[in-house]
């Protein structure tokens, strides 16, 4: 197949979607344009702020693309690559997109409320308790898996025979394994990391305190970004995968209690800069080599070896591919942060529906990257490695393939394109995880105002929330390697978005509108993810281990509960009339 058709066919179909589907919702939802938001009603300064819409849509796309577009489609194509392109296109327009627009949508319309908040509404007390508390351990989940990624990318080396390159001949800064050259990947990006991370308060400033024009904050944060390449390729950072788990996890503690517009939201203002660039890059070399002829090498169906790695293609690869399908993490985002800052309501589909199609054809875009210029042995050398002892790398199994097709589409060196394609993925593991412990910190302040009738006051700091949630990260990255983590995360986050999509279900149902868009994939990923929990459960019990097997039975628990009083509230509520809440 050649890449070109395979990319121009996802485009039409999110195109299509994007125009119609959405718009479809749209009206079953009740947009309306004239409704003030809670960012306006509600404006704080510091969590609520009602925001330009292309500030809030890089901030939401950065912070729910982060890594998980790239990591999940890298992973899951081992099942080959038409299974993986049809999840992530299917899954993105039907269920991914519905389910990150309602999510947002609700969230909104309920004054700035999470998810779990709107359960309470919904789905009662009980729903709310269980819904908290699942949020927390799928949260845990993620920024332990995230966490666990970085700190391996980030002291990435590769031989540069393997490049394309020989000593000397390159600007990597090179070191010598086994009696191999290798080529420090990751200390650049290391770099980078750091210097937009520093620079971010100071675009903050301009944008909520001097008014920058969009113009010129555009053009500032493209300066910085490649500023950033500059001094990682002069001044490359090296540290131990520990060390690197110790300072992302104090960055973050930190990053979790300051305003938005300080830190987060600028610093992904800036790091959506290279995304977009990425996705841009990908689409021109992938075009570039379309014309040329380029079509899929590896596998289109690799069931066999995908299942004695992963498990049966279903349930695993719906929820290996964890992101750019669909994500449970998107609706904490919608919930927790991008809901307290749309400034008008018909900005909801715009970022929610759009942003979650933008994903998918990242993930679509990766996928064509490994399907057609990655050798099938190289790739399950780096992201499946046979030897137990050597870790999977996948973030940098994407970046040698952005390397190589950009070298084949656009003639960059293959060596920078691969610097690109792991700066591609590492800011937006951080921004990942610098919202993830944001939210976390609010779902444990409304979890200690329920278990306790008077909350203590250091129950109530930012820095204790932030500091557990960091903590209990730090613990499962550092004591599990990423390809353990992976497929229980994936699974604890398609949970999420099946509960997501039951609170939305149930609130609809609630007010007598249409559900079944969110009803129908409820029900699916419900199915899907109970059948990977006992799978898992089965492959945690025969290795002996107890965290993950602890997890994975919190896990089934709590979302046996969820379904359970929904299944008991969609029945009460068709069978009678029952009482309707207030309009909102």
């Amino acid at each position: 197949m050649n890449v070109l058709v395979a990319l121009l066919a996802a485009a039409a179909v999110f195109a299509v979607a994007g125009r119609f589907y959405s718009r479809y919702i749209a009206r079953n939802l009740g947009e309306d344009p004239d409704r003030p938001t809670p960012a306006v009603c509600q404006c704080d300064g510091r969590d609520y702020v009602p925001t330009k819409r292309y500030i809030v849509f890089a901030h939401h796309f950065a912070t729910i693309a982060g890594a998980g577009p790239i990591l999940g489609p890298t992973m899951a194509i081992l099942y080959g690559f038409v299974p993986a392109w049809l999840w992530v296109v299917l899954g993105g327009v039907f269920i991914g997109a519905v389910h990150d627009y309602t999510a947002l949508f609700v969230s909104m319309r309920e004054g700035g409320k999470s998810m779990a908040e709107v359960a309470r509404k919904t789905l009662g007390p009980a729903g709310f308790n269980l819904v908290i508390a699942f949020t927390i351990v799928m949260i845990v989940l993620v920024t332990s898996s995230f966490l666990s990624a970085t700190a391996i990318s980030l002291t990435s080396l590769w031989p540069l025979a393997k490049i394309g390159v020989r000593e000397g001949e390159t600007f990597l800064k090179t070191v010598v394994r086994e009696g191999v050259v290798m080529g420090r990947i990751g200390g650049i990006a290391s770099t980078s990391v750091i210097f937009i991370t520093l620079c971010s308060p100071f675009l903050g400033f301009l944008l909520y305190k001097k008014n920058l024009k969009a113009a010129f904050a555009y053009g500032l944060a493209v300066a910085i970004c490649v500023a950033s390449v500059f001094l990682g390729i002069a001044y490359p950072v090296t540290l131990a995968p520990t060390t690197w788990m110790i300072i992302i996890s104090i960055y973050v503690l930190v990053a979790a209690g300051v305003p938005v517009w300080l830190v987060l939201q600028p610093r992904d203002f800036i790091n959506v800069q290279i995304l977009f660039a990425g996705i841009g890059l990908m689409i021109v070399s992938l075009f570039s080599c379309g014309f040329q002829g380029l079509t899929v090498t590896m596998p289109r169906f690799n069931l066999a070896e995908g299942a004695a790695n992963l498990g049966l293609i279903w349930p695993m690869m719906f929820i290996t591919i964890a992101c750019g399908a669909i994500s449970g993490f998107h609706s904490l985002v919608s919930g927790g942060t991008t809901c307290k800052q749309l400034a008008k309501e018909t900005d909801a589909r715009r970022v929610g529906y759009n942003a979650m199609l933008l994903e998918s054809l990242l993930a679509v875009c990766v996928l064509l990257a490994l399907g057609a210029v990655m050798a099938f042995s190289d790739y399950k050398a780096i992201v499946w490695p046979a030897d137990p002892a050597v870790r999977s790398n996948p973030i940098l199994g994407f970046s040698l393939a952005a390397g190589r097709l950009f070298h084949q589409g656009l003639g960059i060196p293959v060596s920078l394109g691969t610097v690109f394609g792991i700066l591609l993925v590492e800011g937006f593991v951080i921004t990942t995880l610098d919202s993830a412990v944001r939210l976390s910190r609010y779902l444990f302040e409304e979890m200690w105002s329920i278990v306790l009738k008077k909350v203590p006051r250091l129950l109530r700091r930012y820095w204790f929330n932030s500091g557990l949630s960091v903590v209990l990260m730090w613990v499962l990255a550092y004591s599990n390697a990423f390809s353990a983590l992976w497929p229980i995360f994936g699974t604890a986050n398609q949970l999420l978005a099946a509960m997501a999509l039951l609170t939305v279900s149930a609130w609809l149902l609630l007010r007598r509108r249409r559900n079944w868009y969110t009803l129908v994939p409820a029900v699916f990923m419900v199915v899907t993810t109970l059948v990977s929990l006992g799978i898992l459960l089965v492959g945690y019990v025969k290795k002996g281990n107890y965290i993950l097997i602890a997890a994975d039975v919190v896990l089934f628990a709590l979302s046996a509960g969820v379904i359970a009083i929904s299944v008991k509230t969609f029945l009460k509520k068709r069978g009678g009339p029952g009482e309707m809440p207030a309009a909102v």
